[in-house]
Parts: C-alpha cells; sequence; structure tokens
C-alpha cells in the first residue's frame, strides 16, 4: 500500500500532536514532519517532498494565506486548509481556496468534535492527493433571458421545478462558475458543498454578490423559490420537503453520511421523493461516493441529470461513481452544465408541472 505523506503546518503544538496522533490511525496516511510556522515549513517541504499539507490560517512571521500565494507559485501541492471557526478566518480559507487550495477544515471545538474533524481530516486527505495541480476552473458564460427563443417563457413555467446540485473537493469554485451564469429566472436551486460551519455562511455571502440569482445559506423552512439558491450550512444536513405546490427546505442534525455533514445523498434523496421528475440534478467535482445513489434514486423518480466531466473536475469521484451506476443523463464539461440545464428546460421535456408531491421510495435520515 502507497501511504500518503502529509506535512502539518500548526502554529499550536496541540493541534499538530492531535492531528498527528488522528491521522497515525489510518494505515494509508504517513505524517512525515510538522512545522510551526511557514519559513520551516519551507524546508521540510523541500526535504520532505510531501504529498498534501494541512495549513493553519493565522500563524506567526506569516500568515497560511500568505505563504499559500508563494507554495502555488514556486512549489505547487495540494493543501488543505485548518481555521478556527470565525467569520474572518471564513474569509481568509475562501480567499485560500480561491488561490489554489484544494480543501478547508474547521478545527475541533463547540459541537464539533474532534471525532467528527478525525474522520474527515483523513477523507480530505485522501481526497487532495487525487488532486489535478495546475487545472484551472473553466468559467461558464453567463445566461440572460433573452439569451434564446422560448428561454423566458420555459423560466415562466417552471415554479415548480426544482435543481439540485451537490460538489465537494473542488466545489467552491465550480458552483461559482455554474451560478454565475444561470439566469435571474431559473428554477429554485437547493446545493450541498462539503464544508465546515460558518465557511458556508461566508461562501454564500460571497456568491450573492456575484450571480444574477440570489445565494444565501439555508434556514429551516426557507421556500424554495424561482430565481434563488439555497446553499446547506456547514454541519447540517439539508432536505427538500413539499407542502401542496411549495418546495420548502428542512435543516436538521443527523449522522455523517460518507464521512460528511451535510450529505449530498440525504438532499438528492429527499428529492427524488418530493419533486420526482420536477427536478434536475447536478453532481459535480468531488472525492468518494457521496450523491451517487441519490443521484441514481432521482432518475429513477423522472428527474434529468447532469455530471461533470472528467478533464473538467478537481477530482473525478463523485461523479464517476454516478456515472458508472447510470444516475447521470448527460456527461458535461463545467462550463456547459447552465447551457445544458437550460436547454432541457425549453426542450419541452421537462413540462411535468404537478402541485402534488411525488410518491417515492427514497428514504431518508
Amino acid at each position: 500500500m502507497k501511504q500518503i505523506k502529509v506535512l502539518i503546518v500548526d502554529d499550536s503544538a496541540i493541534v499538530r500532536k492531535i492531528f498527528s496522533l488522528e491521522l497515525s490511525k489510518h494505515p494509508d496516511i504517513l505524517v512525515v514532519g510538522v512545522a510551526p510556522d511557514p519559513f520551516v515549513a519551507r524546508d521540510k517541504i523541500v526535504n520532505l517532498k510531501p504529498d498534501v499539507i494541512t495549513l493553519d490560517i493565522e500563524m506567526p512571521r506569516m500568515d497560511g494565506l500568505s505563504f499559500l500565494r508563494k507554495l502555488m507559485k514556486y512549489h505547487p501541492l495540494p493543501a488543505i486548509i485548518v481555521s478556527s471557526l470565525t467569520p474572518a478566518n471564513s474569509e481568509m480559507a475562501l480567499e485560500a481556496l480561491e488561490h489554489g487550495a484544494v480543501e478547508v477544515l474547521a478545527k475541533p471545538g463547540g459541537s464539533y468534535s474532534v471525532g467528527d474533524m478525525s474522520a474527515q481530516l483523513a477523507e480530505k486527505i485522501r481526497a487532495a492527493a487525487c488532486v489535478r495541480m495546475g487545472a484551472s476552473t473553466p468559467m461558464a458564460e453567463p445566461i440572460v433571458e433573452n439569451n434564446g427563443p422560448g428561454l423566458s417563457l420555459a423560466l415562466k413555467r417552471s415554479t415548480h421545478k426544482v435543481i439540485a446540485m451537490g460538489a465537494s473537493t473542488g466545489g467552491t469554485e465550480a458552483l461559482k462558475s455554474v451560478l454565475m451564469a444561470m439566469p435571474a429566472s431559473s428554477p429554485g436551486i437547493v446545493i450541498v458543498q462539503h464544508m465546515p460551519p460558518r465557511f458556508t455562511t461566508t461562501f454564500a455571502e460571497r456568491l450573492n454578490g456575484l450571480c444574477q440569482i440570489e445565494v444565501r445559506e439555508a434556514k429551516d423552512g426557507d421556500a424554495v423559490l424561482p430565481g434563488t439558491a439555497l446553499i446547506a450550512p456547514g454541519n447540517f444536513h439539508m432536505l427538500l420537503k413539499r407542502v401542496g405546490g411549495t418546495y420548502y427546505v428542512e435543516v436538521r442534525n443527523g449522522p455523517l453520511v460518507f464521512h460528511q455533514r451535510p450529505s449530498v445523498d440525504v438532499l438528492f434523496l429527499s428529492v427524488a421523493r418530493y419533486a420526482g421528475a420536477n427536478a434536475l440534478g447536478v453532481i459535480m467535482t468531488g472525492m468518494g461516493r457521496d450523491g451517487a445513489a441519490g443521484l441514481l434514486e432521482m432518475k429513477k423518480a423522472g428527474a434529468y441529470n447532469v455530471a461533470q466531466d472528467e478533464a473538467s473536475c478537481v477530482v473525478f469521484g463523485m461523479p464517476k461513481e454516478a456515472i458508472r451506476l447510470g444516475g447521470a443523463d448527460k456527461v458535461v464539461s463545467l462550463s456547459d452544465i447552465p447551457r445544458t440545464l437550460m436547454n432541457h428546460l425549453t426542450s419541452g421535456k421537462s413540462g411535468i408541472d404537478s402541485t402534488a408531491p411525488t410518491a417515492g421510495k427514497a428514504k431518508e435520515i
């Protein structure tokens, strides 16, 4: 078994010790060294040649974001940002993802236990080791309602349609590309992106300032409305529900699914049950199987599903599993996802608009 070599960069001796101890429980991961600051880390990267580094945001002598920029310029390496749960750190973590970091992880504290962190850290390291470094995220061309015949009319008829999206590693930039292209009157969108609590709040706020649609972190009971995207809050599952002709989301606790909370599968299974053929599903870049089974259930219930192709994925894990199971109707490049969704809405094949909830067999948590 080839082990993934990891370097832990954090100014906290306690964090370095906890991470080293927890990662030693995984035979496929080897901690080759630790560093208290970027200057020590620089020398250890050269000498130890790690496959992945974990990088704290707040450190003495040089902050993690500044070090990341230098690292990506001179020695590109998969980096997992580790941060405490503060608004300022959330902003810096998102900037780090935009500058080449591949994952973000919250330090243990409060309701976020060392046990939860340990499982997620190992999964994120495995995902980071599979990342194609240097691959750029293609941007989709923004869609405006007068860009194509019938688009405005189709969107007006899409009141009872729902678009469900799921992503993990590389997903923050992928979602930004897709959501920035969606027209203002697009169907309501529900999203799971694997991220820690509070980071999803900052992520939604940042996207809201960039997109034609409204983007916000979901709250329990929020209605799913045209022109609005709801992002599942970190550390909570999000499910779609329906009463009469109105969709809304339920935000609740529950067990980790594929080491994740929120889980894409949990969302997709609820979409299969309550939206059925009124749904469009999208699965994007990420490691593992979360979302694959749920996407298949959506297809069985009549949904139209799109998977991101390998060439445009940071990690071709979740889409690959969904395609293997047969849950995807179409496989396209990231930049083609928005147009593919809109073309389906205007094709006349998405005409089911029942006000009665779909009676599906999908199970929920």
